[in-house]
């Protein structure tokens, strides 16, 4: 390596920022300096796990004593934005990673970006279905046409909900779509048991229904406790083309594809990158950081995942379809209609047998 390890520092040192955290220590191209945390217990954890780190209790007191090249966000969804915005005033300042969801709302994550992008510094998104040998492939199988013309894409995911882990399996979508921009969002979600997960109020069970601009439908399944239907998974995802179907189950490794270079279907097992998760990620965000060239394709595809979850938020509280662009989105009028119901022969409406 020609170039010092770049300096880097961790804003909030949860699950994801602990595993910014293992994954700097373990790269070569980076030095850990500076981690930052409102727990004082969880500082002193890591004072005893790494000991030449300098810990702050605030994100404002570590940028002021402890500037670093790189800064890893991995908050709370909702103060993503006032760190992001302190962090590239940084003179030092020469990559971030932003954890997903980028913020709690579509377009505070458009705001980040923008930022980013305005000081042209390179950003990651530490998905990590982007980084795995068995999505990678998957991806690969179904853009070179393995399967046909995709058709649709369904998710299938227990103990978990839309924004948290759904998001990553929304952009796995849009990646085995290559980013084929979306047309509509359809979403239904059950809230009757108040479940809250990793601070935000979540549903108990939800559909989140997405058709993109080619017709190719996006069907994410999430909640407390969905029955998978591969038996023994808990995570399922179901790639249905014209000429085959690929199914494979989060993050296990392996896959299975029927198609027609496998007629009685395969189960096919890869062979695990050396470097994969957050580490994968971070060690991109350097090579984009020494190389002078941002690449921003998968923070925009993040942005439009959480512009599909919010979407899909909208369509279950105005009891519409929300169409995109979703910046152009706009309620409809409060509607009274209730399917199933007879109708009374006045009030308006539109008669479904005269539709051309």
């Amino acid at each position: 390596m020609d170039s010092p390890p770049l300096t880097a520092s961790v804003v909030g040192c949860g699950t994801g920022g602990r595993l910014s955290l293992e994954a700097l220590s373990a790269s070569p191209l980076f030095r850990i300096v500076a981690a930052a945390d409102l727990r004082p217990e969880v500082r002193e954890s890591l004072e005893r796990e790494f000991p030449d780190l300098r810990t702050f209790g605030s994100h404002q007191e570590m940028l002021a004593h402890c500037p670093t090249d790189v800064v890893c966000v991995s908050t709370y969804p909702p103060s993503h934005e006032s760190i992001v915005l302190d962090a590239i005033e940084l003179p030092s300042m020469r990559g971030l990673l932003v954890e997903k969801p980028l913020a709690d709302a579509a377009a505070t994550g458009r705001r980040i970006l923008n930022a980013i992008k305005s000081r042209n510094l390179p950003m990651v998104v530490p998905h990590g279905l982007r980084t795995r040998a068995t999505s990678v492939e998957v991806i690969n199988r179904v853009l070179d046409g393995e399967i046909g013309e995709l058709r649709s894409i369904e998710v299938q995911c227990d103990k978990w909900d839309l924004l948290n882990a759904g998001i990553h399996w929304l952009d796995f979508c849009l990646a085995a779509t290559d980013e084929t921009l979306i047309a509509s969002v359809l979403g239904a979600f059950d809230t009757s048991t108040r479940t809250y997960r990793d601070g935000m109020q979540v549903e108990t069970v939800a559909v989140t229904y997405v058709e993109n601009v080619k017709g190719v439908r996006l069907i994410v399944q999430t909640g407390d406790f969905i029955r998978v239907n591969t038996p023994g998974k808990k995570t399922l995802f179901r790639l249905v083309g014209t000429n085959g179907i690929i199914e494979f189950w989060g993050w296990e490794r392996g896959y299975s594809i029927l198609n027609a270079q496998y007629p009685a279907g395969e189960v096919i097992v890869p062979e695990e990158f050396p470097v994969f998760g957050h580490r994968r990620h971070l060690e991109n965000l350097a090579m984009q950081i020494w190389s002078g060239t941002p690449e921003y394709r998968l923070p925009e595809s993040s942005l439009t995942a959480l512009e599909i979850c919010e979407a899909a938020f909208l369509s279950w509280q105005h009891r519409c379809q929300v169409r995109f662009p979703f910046a152009s989105f706009v309620a409809p009028t409060p509607s009274e209609w209730e399917p199933g119901k007879p109708y009374s022969g006045s009030g308006g409406g539109r008669d479904g047998r005269k539709l051309g």
